[in-house]
């Protein structure tokens, strides 16, 4: 079973390609309802995804260029990150 954030990673890259099709192709694209897609578009956007959907084109896309990243910084990354802003 595929975990959340995989079903995110795979339609974000679905939206960057500008291939998801309609909502119905898009979740059977991603293994989950269409209802379930509703939802994980509103994740995205709750996130500040641009996300627009075409009606010519049939596809969801991004109305800005961007891709989401999703990783994990160690504190001790974090700290130093924070110290070198705080530098400015």
């Amino acid at each position: 079973m595929k975990s959340l954030l995989h079903r995110l990673i795979r339609l974000d890259y679905l939206i960057h390609l500008k291939s998801t099709g309609t909502p119905a192709n898009c979740a059977q694209k991603i293994g989950i309802s269409e209802r379930s897609l509703y939802d994980y578009l509103k994740i995205l956007k709750e996130m500040g995804a641009p996300i627009k959907f075409s009606r010519n084109r049939g596809t969801y896309y991004y109305d800005e260029d961007g891709r989401f990243r999703i990783s994990f910084i160690s504190d001790h990354v974090r700290e130093s990150v924070d110290e070198l802003i705080a530098l400015g």
